[in-house]
């Protein structure tokens, strides 16, 4: 079964995922989204899986250092903008199981998932 985990590198949940995944012999390929960046085919896909409030990253310094003109009105079309220009805005990590995605990291919720 392939599985993708996208993320950005240094982030410290995204280390928490690896170390999970790896520890328990879960293969996946990791992409860097920071560095590789992403489509918008994957945004779509994950924000009507799991609503663009989850995805868009408003906890985050980048999105928090936006101006409030980008911020207002945010629906999902303008937060996938935002997503484009800047991934870093994406939440994570988003670990594309196939047949559905799983948003952040819960060590629990992976062990469930991937038992």
């Amino acid at each position: 079964m392939s599985r993708t985990l996208f993320g950005i590198k240094a982030c410290d949940t995204m280390k928490k995922a690896r170390t999970w995944l790896d520890e328990h012999g879960v293969s996946y390929v990791f992409h860097d989204y920071k560095t590789v960046g992403i489509d918008r085919e994957n945004l779509d896909k994950w924000c009507n899986e799991h609503g663009w409030e989850t995805i868009l990253n408003r906890a985050g310094t980048t999105f928090r250092k936006l101006d409030e003109a980008h911020k207002a009105d945010l629906d999902q079309n303008k937060a996938i903008g935002l997503m484009l220009a800047q991934p870093s805005m994406i939440k994570r990590p988003v670990l594309d199981l196939g047949n559905k995605t799983l948003v952040g990291f819960k060590p629990e919720r992976y062990a469930a998932e991937l038992a």
